[in-house]
């Protein structure tokens, strides 16, 4: 289990019972803030532990949810508009009003790891959005897998998110000409 710096705290009572628990073998320091009681912890489940208020979104959104074998460079975590600035070289924050930030919003279980993740049917509009800003031929693939996944997708629950973007009727063109 993974364990916040302040979570041992209110456990330990002071930094040197946390240091002298660290060095007795009874936790073992991920990173800066972040222990565990296994030597080695899963980057998603460090993640999810360092920022709870992240929610995955675009190349990693994508991949998490088997739409391409491209693994992204960066982590893309989406947060509210208002939340603190993440400062890793390793995340990629975007942020979000808090209407689109909820939109969607839910936690699927990865390699056993519960994560923060937007829905097939909130990132599908994502992409018909941003279709110029992704790559030709990763855009190909997610638009391929998605034309499989075209009968388990919640149709009307593309339409009632697409009222809260703007040009949500030419977005809708779009994913009907590409996906049903």
């Amino acid at each position: 289990m993974i364990y916040t710096y302040k979570e041992l705290l209110l456990k330990y009572k002071s930094a040197y019972q946390i240091e002298k628990a660290v060095k007795n073998g009874e936790f073992y320091k991920i990173e800066k803030g972040i222990y565990s009681d296994i030597p080695s912890a899963h980057y998603l489940a460090v993640i999810m532990k360092k920022y709870p208020y992240g929610v995955f979104t675009s190349y990693s959104a994508y991949y998490y949810h088997n739409l391409t074998d491209v693994i992204p460079n960066k982590i893309y975590l989406a947060t509210n508009r208002n939340a603190t600035t993440i400062t890793s070289k390793k995340i990629q924050q975007i942020r979000m009003k808090d209407e689109l930030y909820n939109l969607g919003k839910t936690q699927i279980d990865y390699d056993g790891i519960k994560i923060n993740i937007y829905d097939k049917e909130r990132m599908l509009i994502d992409l018909a959005r941003n279709k110029n800003q992704i790559g030709y031929d990763l855009y190909k693939e997610i638009i391929f897998n998605y034309r499989k996944l075209a009968n388990s997708l919640d149709t009307q629950k593309i339409e009632e998110y697409l009222q809260y973007f703007i040009n949500g009727d030419k977005i809708f063109e779009i994913i009907q000409d590409e996906v049903f």
